[in-house]
């Protein structure tokens, strides 16, 4: 296995504030972006009703009587057939990042078109304890633009009315990930064959 090349500490240094002044321009950019997220519109969404663990429930129900709401779409790949990428996502919502969420007024539901007696099986094996429920014979998926997909969609209330502020998916939803966050900034990365590495460094195929 390849190593980054050995220098003194001087030319670290230097290499280092070189790639910082990249890090704070893209840091800003990335702060103008969350800013113009801010001020998008919003759209009136639909109603629907879940299957829960606790009875059939509303999207309005999924506020917890908060205000704001982000939803996580899980993919449904059939009977004990799980999407490995949805699976790694939900292993990294820290335990802490729920009440944390509820602080500012928001609330976080997993949903998928899979049974609920499905995900009920799967969130044991796993041993997850965030929300998460089934959206199974509504257009809900379609409507948020999943489809058969995953999705990340935000919503905010007004009394019982719902609107939908933001969806994102693919790197989207990839780069809200703990732990490739933390690998990011590792030598090796992810060690996935798409990334730019040098000659020598460990890859394999994303989910490989």
């Amino acid at each position: 296995m390849e190593k980054p090349r050995i220098v003194s500490t001087e030319e670290y240094r230097q290499a280092r504030d070189e790639l910082l002044i990249a890090e704070k321009e893209a840091t800003r950019k990335l702060d103008a972006i969350a800013a113009r997220r801010r001020r998008l519109p919003m759209a009136r969404f639909g109603e629907y009703t879940f299957d829960t663990p606790d009875g059939p429930r509303t999207l309005v129900d999924l506020f917890e009587g908060r205000d704001q709401l982000v939803v996580y779409q899980f993919m449904d790949n059939g009977p004990d057939h799980f999407c490995p990428g949805c699976t790694a996502f939900t292993d990294n919502i820290p335990p802490t990042a729920l009440p944390r969420l509820i602080e500012k007024g928001v609330s976080w539901t997993n949903v998928s078109n899979m049974p609920l007696a499905q995900i009920e099986k799967y969130k044991a094996e796993r041993g997850w304890s965030i929300p998460f429920v089934s959206s199974r014979g509504t257009t809900f998926a379609d409507d948020c633009d999943a489809g058969g997909g995953f999705m990340l969609s935000v919503f905010l209330r007004d009394g019982d009315t719902v609107y939908r502020t933001y969806n994102t998916t693919q790197r989207g939803v990839d780069r809200l990930l703990f732990s490739n966050n933390i690998l990011d900034v590792t030598p090796y990365g992810r060690q996935e064959d798409w990334e730019d590495s040098p000659a020598g460094w460990p890859q394999k195929p994303t989910y490989g």
